[in-house]
């Protein structure tokens, strides 16, 4: 069928009637080129009223209301509707995309407005708080969001004269906002007295702090700084829309229809009535004004634009019109001249010129119209209206020719018949009545067939018939004139329509998808002559079919402008155009058809640039005409890598879990088994899913993956080093350009790449948070400082990445179709392809997004599946392998020519630099010059072809080649057999790595007595292993079935292998030549077990629940083993061949007796005593410790023990080859565990010397050999194991401090209400008059804690002089908060002065002179301090507050960064730490800041302060942690501490991975509360604990601890940076020897002691600093003490009231004292002359009167 292809012709757009002025406003403005900009419909459009041409940009995908001129006036910022709303910043002049915009707002994006020097750009979105988002353009990189008000904003500036400030405005309100760090804050414009509260909606600003804003009731509001200074009433009469400030002043617009022109200073230079002028009339409504020179642009409320020019300002020029508001459905062409008519609900009738473009008549009706009609001779135009009638109009000079009312509905369709005797009018009541025209319009007869209403009409082209269309869908005939329904379907088939515009019908049946809805195409016109079929549907799409099609799910090419429903659509008389009308948008545009002979010339149009593409993307059939794709790549798309269970579920799980089992008791557990495993070799790579996944490094080594390791193997010496950073299957691998480093993505719900050297095999960045289910492709750009990746979700997403920063640059929708492969252009970093099934597309970056074009494939191919690509040797040139066998050269985006290089599938290419090497399916490796002319050369891969030394043994000949890498003289291959081959160019083949091939591996047995291992699988091969230094495959064997276990008999000559058929054969353990073989079940056999000794007997257990006992001598079957419910899983003998034990699916543990198989119960206390030859079970008593707390999500699959019965190896579904101590009692055995196979692990053996242990990974079809090394074997390795999944509640230590502070939850102030019951009423709250804000409504928050104070205060004293009103300054604080914080108390400026902070106050305090001074910008109470130690930061500060969701408001909580000394504000961090901030650390080169929250994650953040720019965030415990630093050496490393748990931190790229401290290494010690932490060289790490004990770590292993260090908890602890030396602080009783200060060497290894003489009974140090000769002590009871080190004297300099609310407070009538009195049991007396405390009385007392003293 003809259907089955695209028409090769194409629409272009041409002409948009119309501009858009409902509901939009400032959104037209002057280009530098004097063009015009502005928006319709989902187009933006540049028109040039010089050459009255127009431009379009078209990257949206709805509706435009948003648009902003970037100061250069060139650059356009639009933004638009939608789910996922995205604002583009286009070129105006070529009209192409420069930045993309998106993944912020929601629903839509309100407005837009550039800065000054046009480098970044505000938005603001739709959504519920309309969200203000501040970006950096370029970069396509959000800075700054924070809610922007509850109601609507109108209008959005820029302050043009202060950097960093904007003004917003909008319902009820205006906003003045400042920009610092991520934070932007907002302060509301105080209207006071000056003016009423009311809808503010447009805005400019001018200098000295002023702002201009034109309100709805047409005053214009003057503010200074955030307050009302005056208004100038009556500006205009109504709502003023829109404001433009330009050199000249300021030019004002309204609802009024009059433009205002304003001087500098707001004087009015002239006003221009548009109402009044020649164009004008009444209702005129201006929405948009533009004054540039002598020139203005005025866009109105019905779709018009004037231009005026000032000094002829009463003769406006019309320059656009279209339709005003309202659904526009009518349309009509004129027979025989390029006219279109259309007709709306706004009750006008248009007819444009299609040649001149523009209206060139109108006409109003009484009615909305809803169809139109021209007679054929073009006199009569007839109209349908709403209401049922309709009218007939003369086309010449649009006067009445009769008006008809036969029906009570609207006309929705009506046609003139081709003689021109007839007018059918088809109505919404179902019925069709035919008129005759020259008769006046008398009415013939009519048409009463259908059942619903109807919505097209055709006739036949003799005028005899007539078909109809209705909403049901039914398609039906009548005979004219009389309307009698034909039923008979002969009578029909002759018949030609002079016109097709009805959607139901053989000849249209393709242009419905094949499973869809009738009724969202809303119309369609059939081009005889050009042979094609243009629809309209609902979704704002145009496309362009073949006709006749008659298959559902034609392709087409589809075309996007219009907004919503596209409701008309046809064809001019002489076809050249198409016209196309939109329903909401009421937009009209016109299309330029250009066949196909004119496409050659007109090649450059092809691939529109869009993010919609306009090529055959959505048609169903898509596969119709792609040749049938390879069996390979068929498996290949069918995978989807999806898991029920992720790792990244685990911790949530357990946590659900642990919930459930609280009440269970804990057992004191067994510690972790000693031993520990080293992955020492795993056989296997994967190629049967990847390709190109293969390369040398910078040093010849082979860099490679398989399961969830990346492999770097050594040829020379046969070695391999492992990167075991993954836990899922990796999917894809990519070399850096220098070779040294590789980019690994895998499988997993939030999945994850990560970059690491290949030298050290260290993680240098992780990138993740874009993807979804797994990432199938990376690569580096050609500088190594970009990456691209593609995830496996629905849409294939794209993400380009700076990896070093871990920073997310672009983001796109891939393809709904699967993508093989990326690669980046090597000469434009910011362009980039991705190809895969049926496509290839080619992107550019933009912004945030990027932009992609589909190959043009043009006539000389198809729309191949593309394996792999590479570029050429320009940016132009790109070469892709398909699954045919072909090259595809493409030039830009077009094919040039394809050569066939392959039989089968490409499937990897690769760039030399003289030329090119593929390698396909067929198993040829082919060298090419450089334009893929002539082959040079090809290698077959074949085993005549292997070298005499080479390792293993070559499965088959020309196995599929998924991978090629040239270097060091060698072709590189991997195959999708799992083999690394090496080619010499001069021919010879050798083999360096094999593994299984594709089908699960199960069987696994190790040797007797020789380091050997068999394995079976589903790829139906029995192989031998070497397990010794060669690490090869000594023999291979092809079975007829898959097999799923075997088994070595004890002499090790014979080996025995279950089949999956149910058979089993015994083979010679040498030749692997058969013995003999049996068939004796159905199902698979799933274990195969000798019996010991002399291997008499051989078990055979079968899935179908029978164990058989043959007799191996005599070869016959002696017994059967019944009465297992389920199917077999493990098989044991007894050290005597005499019992079996047996598992099963179901978990039962069963016992026989062999050989006749008869079954016994033997008790669990007994089962322990009984010698076994082998143990495999997982179930029974002595390894109830080895399932997991998650054991009904997870199974373990296989387990193994040590002959010297101490250690059992288990493997589980989740992948985790685990030890455990043996036996393993008690539920939740400590393990420890390892992670290198991606899902199940299927089966672990130890050799028989217990020197390996063998494990095999099922789906990843991988073999790994670990080594056992005993305990004291141990070097320091990085990632020795993790720690047992539960802490076990043993580890003791309770203080009441730290549980006080681990529990307390933070009021809120600025939301918390009154703290105790109060009785009466207070003086303040007495009747008074109410303030103007109450009169007006507005509510202030109860305790408002923003700056702004009220202009006028209301004072109470009548009468009275009225003395201006003092501004309270604080002068002094007395308090230090030292009751929940810590290490808060620092020194500045070498000890003359000291910092800290109470309250929501950070104080400076001279030591000297006892003066202090205070930053007061936080609006709630501070938690948390820390000083930059670096000079380049010297005294700069960073303070933690309170603060309420994390939702980026005013309330959030936020980091203050600021200068100590003279309180400037540097930056402000609003965070995502919910409930507030409680640790926060500078890094070494002071530039990064650390946080940590109080949110039920403690969440870790890490930032770059000065930009406000969040680097890396992570939950960072369950448990609350009290303090994370960063070590003082480093940028990267950092250690968190809390409640039972110390966790070491290391910051890659945007990913912070952690370590948890390891404490099985020393005897009995145990995870304690951790509270401080100190640093020391060489990677030492102390921790100071609850218990007084101090911990030592070496790296992330716990190497000593300093017992009892303090008497009670180490609340604190300060590394000196200048010479080492450690202080501690903790909680004790004052005693002769020790003190709660104390000062430690380098290791911690002597102290000596400082007492505080405080004389209370136990001191608790809070918080402690060391400078030069002293320290500093912050104490639980609110003291800030100095002591010196070389006297010990104690210095107080700070105290107050430690705990409870203070509600006393009473002043000295006549000295400068005063009381206070609090909760804390004391009654205080302060001097405030002198700044101290006098005096402490100690009773409990709440208040205070002046009798007191």
């Amino acid at each position: 069928m003809a259907a089955r292809s695209a028409p090769n012709c194409h629409l272009r757009l041409e002409w948009v009637y119309g501009y858009r002025g409902h509901q939009c406003r400032n959104n037209l403005y002057y280009t530098a080129a004097k063009e015009i900009v502005y928006f319709v419909a989902g187009v933006g459009v540049v028109y040039s009223p010089r050459e009255h041409r127009q431009k379009f940009y078209r990257g949206h995908s709805d509706d435009i209301i948003s648009l902003a001129l970037h100061p250069e006036r060139v650059l356009v910022a639009t933004g638009q509707v939608g789910k996922e709303p995205y604002i583009c910043v286009w070129d105006s002049y070529t009209v192409q995309t420069i930045s993309i915009l998106k993944d912020a707002h929601t629903h839509g994006i309100a407005c837009l407005a550039f800065d000054l020097d046009g480098q970044r750009l505000v938005s603001v979105g739709l959504d519920s708080k309309n969200a203000v988002c501040v970006w950096d353009w370029k970069r396509g990189k959000m800075l700054s969001m924070a809610p922007g008000h509850t109601d609507r904003i109108f209008d959005i500036s820029w302050d043009l004269y202060q950097p960093n400030k904007l003004v917003s405005c909008g319902v009820k309100h205006i906003k003045f906002w400042n920009l610092c760090g991520n934070a932007l804050t907002p302060k509301r414009g105080v209207f006071g007295k000056t003016g009423d509260l009311q809808t503010i909606l447009c805005l400019a600003c001018a200098r000295d702090e002023l702002t201009y804003s034109g309100a709805l009731n047409g005053d214009i509001y003057v503010w200074k700084g955030i307050n009302l200074i005056r208004t100038i009433q009556g500006a205009h009469t109504a709502g003023i829309f829109s404001m433009n400030a330009c050199e000249e002043g300021f030019a004002t617009g309204g609802r009024d229809g009059c433009i205002r022109l304003w001087d500098l200073t707001f004087k009015p230079i002239t006003v221009i009535d548009l109402r009044e002028t020649d164009q004008g009339y009444k209702g005129l409504s201006v929405r948009s004004v533009c004054w540039r020179g002598d020139h203005i642009l005025v866009g109105t409320q019905d779709s018009e634009i004037f231009e005026i020019v000032v000094h002829e300002r009463n003769k406006p020029f019309l320059i656009m019109q279209g339709h005003c508001e309202g659904e526009l459905w009518a349309l009509a062409v004129h027979p025989t001249k390029p006219l279109a008519v259309t007709g709306s609900d706004d009750r006008s009738v248009r007819i444009w010129s299609l040649i001149d473009h523009a209206l060139i008549a109108r006409c109003n009706m009484e009615e909305p119209i809803r169809c139109a009609a021209v007679n054929v001779d073009g006199i009569h135009l007839a109209l349908g209206m709403k209401d049922g009638s309709f009218t007939v109009l003369r086309v010449r000079d649009m006067t009445e020719v009769v008006h008809i009312k036969d029906r009570k509905e609207a006309i929705h369709e009506l046609k003139y018949s081709p003689d021109g005797t007839y007018l059918a009018v088809g109505c919404n009541d179902s019925s069709v009545d035919i008129y005759g025209v020259a008769q006046r319009y008398k009415k013939f007869g009519e048409c009463v067939g259908s059942l619903s209403f109807i919505t097209h009409l055709d006739w036949s082209s003799d005028s005899r018939y007539l078909q109809t269309n209705d909403g049901n869908g039914k398609r039906l005939f009548y005979r004219m004139p009389g309307g009698k329904e034909v039923t008979n379907k002969e009578e029909i088939k002759g018949v030609h329509w002079a016109s097709w515009t009805c959607v139901s019908g053989l000849e249209v049946n393709g242009i419905w998808p094949k499973y869809s809805d009738i009724n969202d195409i809303n119309s369609v016109d059939g081009n005889y002559i050009g042979q094609v079929l243009v629809t309209a549907d609902d979704y704002g799409i145009i496309k362009l079919f073949r006709y006749p099609c008659l298959r559902k799910g034609a392709k087409f090419k589809k075309y996007i402008g219009h907004s919503a429903h596209v409701t008309n659509i046809r064809w001019s008389h002489d076809y050249q155009w198409v016209i196309s009308i939109g329903g909401a948008d009421h937009s009209v545009f016109q299309w330029k058809f250009i066949p196909e002979r004119k496409l050659k010339d007109a090649l450059h149009i092809a691939p529109q640039e869009s993010l919609a593409d306009s090529n055959s993307d959505e048609s169903d059939s898509d596969l119709s005409d792609v040749p049938e794709l390879d069996s390979e790549i068929e498996q290949e798309t069918q995978l989807t890598y999806r898991r029920q269970v992720y790792k990244e579920d685990l911790p949530q799980l357990k946590e659900q879990y642990k919930e459930r089992q609280k009440g269970g008791t804990s057992k004191r557990r067994e510690r972790a088994p000693g031993n520990s495993l080293r992955l020492h070799f795993v056989h296997g790579y994967r190629g049967y899913d990847c390709r190109s996944n293969l390369f040398y490094t910078q040093i010849g080594e082979i860099v490679y993956h398989v399961a969830a390791v990346g492999v770097i193997y050594n040829r020379q010496q046969n070695t391999q080093r492992f990167y075991l950073g993954h836990d899922d299957d990796i999917l894809c691998l990519a070399l850096h350009p220098l070779k040294d480093y590789v980019a690994t993505g895998q499988v997993g719900r939030d999945p994850s790449i990560h970059i690491w050297d290949t030298e050290t095999i260290k993680p240098l960045s992780v990138l993740k948070g874009c993807h979804q289910y797994g990432v199938c492709a990376v690569d580096f750009s050609a500088d190594g400082k970009r990456l691209a990746s593609v995830g496996i979700d629905d849409s294939h997403t794209i993400v380009l990445w700076d990896w070093k920063k871990g920073e997310k640059l672009s983001v796109a929708r891939g393809s709904k179709d699967k993508i093989f492969v990326v690669k980046m252009n090597p000469y434009v970093p910011d362009k980039l392809i991705t190809a895969g099934i049926k496509h290839v597309k080619f992107w550019r970056r933009a912004g945030g997004g990027l932009i992609g074009r589909k190959g043009y494939v043009g006539t000389l191919g198809k729309n191949d599946t593309m394996m792999c690509a590479v570029y050429g040797w320009t940016e132009e040139m790109a070469f892709s392998g398909t699954s045919t066998g072909d090259v595809c050269i493409w030039r830009d985006v077009f094919l040039v020519k394809t050569v066939k290089a392959h039989d089968g599938p490409v499937f990897s290419m690769h760039a030399l630099e003289k030329g090119f090497v593929t390698g396909g399916k067929d198993g040829v490796v082919a060298l090419w010059d450089d334009s893929f002319e002539r082959c040079l050369k090809t290698y077959a891969i074949k085993r005549a072809a292997l070298a005499p030394g080479s390792k293993g043994l070559l499965l088959e000949d020309n196995p599929s080649i998924r991978a090629i890498s040239l270097g060091h003289g060698h072709i590189l291959v991997g195959t999708k057999n799992g083999e690394i081959l090496e080619v010499d160019k001069s021919g010879p083949i050798t083999l360096l790595v094999q593994g299984h091939m594709e089908g699960e591996v199960w069987g696994l047995a190790t040797h007797p007595y020789l380091p050997i291992c068999a394995t079976v699988s589903d790829d139906k091969t029995l192989r031998i292993w070497d397990l010794s230094p060669s690490h090869c495959m000594l023999a291979v064997r092809k079975l007829k079935k898959g097999g799923r276990c075997c088994c070595f008999s004890p002499d090790g000559k014979a080996l025995a292998v279950g089949l999956n058929d149910g058979s089993f054969l015994m083979a010679n353990a040498d030749t692997l030549e058969d013995l003999v073989s049996f068939h004796h079940r159905k199902d698979i056999i799933s274990d195969i077990r000798f019996s010991p000794g002399s291997g008499k007997y051989l078990a055979v257990a079968s899935h179908d629940s029978f164990i058989d006992i043959y007799n191996v001598m005599s070869s016959k079957r002696v017994g059967i083993c019944k009465g297992a419910t389920s199917y077999i899983t493990h098989v044991d003998w007894d050290i005597r061949g005499k019992l079996l034990q047996v598992n099963t699916g179901a978990k039962e543990q069963l016992f026989f007796e062999a050989p006749r198989g008869k079954k016994q119960t033997i008790p669990s206390v007994e089962v322990e005593k009984i010698c076994w030859a082998s143990w495999t079970s997982v179930l029974g008593l002595c390894c109830e410790g080895i399932w997991p707390v998650i054991g009904e999500v997870t199974d373990i699959t296989a387990s193994c023990l040590t002959s010297d019965k101490m250690v059992l190896a288990t493997g589980d579904d989740l992948g985790f080859v685990k030890l455990f101590r043996y036996p393993a009692k008690g539920k939740f055995g400590k393990f420890k565990r390892y992670v290198a196979h991606s899902t199940h692990v299927t089966n672990v053996r130890w050799t028989y010397d217990d020197s390996m242990l063998v494990t095999l990974g099922g789906a990843d079809m991988s073999l790994m050999v670990w080594t056992n090394e005993m305990e004291g074997y141990r070097e320091k390795r990085p990632c020795d194991s993790e720690e047992s999944d539960t802490d076990s509640e043993e580890d003791g230590g309770y203080d009441s401090d730290v549980t006080r502070e681990n529990e307390i939850s933070y009021t809120i102030r600025a939301l918390s209400t009154n703290i105790r019951p109060m009785f009466g009423v207070k003086p303040h709250l007495q009747q008074k008059e109410p303030s103007v804000d109450e009169r007006q409504g507005v509510v202030r928050p109860p305790v408002s804690r923003a700056p702004p104070r009220p202009e006028k205060l209301q004072t109470n004293n009548v009468g009275k002089k009225k003395r201006p009103i003092e501004d309270l300054v604080l002068e002094l604080v007395f308090g230090y908060r030292g009751r929940d914080c810590r290490n808060n108390v620092h020194y500045l400026n070498d000890g003359d002065d000291i910092i800290y902070h109470t309250a929501s106050i950070g104080i400076l305090h001279n030591v000297a002179t006892g003066t202090q001074s205070f930053y007061q910008e936080h609006n709630d109470d501070i938690l948390c301090l820390t000083v930059n130690q670096h000079p380049k930061f010297i005294n700069v500060v960073a303070t933690g507050q309170v603060g309420d969701l994390a939702d980026m408001s005013a309330t959030a909580p936020s980091i203050h960064i600021w200068d100590a000394m003279n309180k400037q504000t540097l930056s402000i961090l609003r965070c995502y730490h919910s409930k507030g901030v409680c640790s926060v650390s500078f890094s070494a080169t002071g530039k990064l800041l650390l946080s940590v929250g109080l949110d039920p994650e403690h969440t870790i953040t890490i930032w770059r302060w000065q930009e406000g720019a969040k680097i890396a965030s992570r939950a960072g415990h369950n448990r609350r942690i009290f303090v994370a630093e960063f070590r003082p050496d480093s940028d990267s490393q950092f250690v968190s501490v809390g409640v039972k748990h110390v966790k070491f931190w290391t910051l890659a790229g945007r990913a912070l991975l952690s370590k948890k401290g390891l404490v099985s290494t020393l005897e009995d010690a145990r995870m304690q509360t951790m509270l401080a932490v100190a640093f020391g060289a060489n990677n030492l790490t102390f921790t100071g604990t609850i218990s007084g004990d101090v911990c030592v770590w070496k790296d992330h292993i716990l190497c000593r601890t300093v017992a009892r260090a303090h008497n009670g908890p180490v609340f604190a602890m300060f590394t000196t940076l200048r010479d080492g030396l450690i202080v501690t602080g903790g909680k004790e009783r004052p005693s002769r020897e020790g003190g709660a200060v104390k000062l430690w060497d380098q290791e911690l290894r002597r102290c000596r002691a400082f007492r505080l003489d405080t004389g209370q009974a136990t001191d608790c140090v809070r918080s402690v600093c060391r400078g030069k000769g002293k320290i500093l002590v912050g104490t639980r009871s609110a003291e800030i003490i100095e002591v010196g080190e070389k006297n010990a004297a104690c210095n107080i300099l700070v105290n107050g009231h430690v705990d409870g609310p203070i509600w006393g407070l009473v002043t000295h009538p006549s000295r400068d004292f005063f009381l206070s009195a609090a909760e804390d049991g004391t009654v205080r007396l302060w001097d405030i002359a002198d700044k101290v405390e006098d005096v402490k009385q100690s009773e409990l007392g709440t208040c205070c009167s002046d009798r007191v003293l």
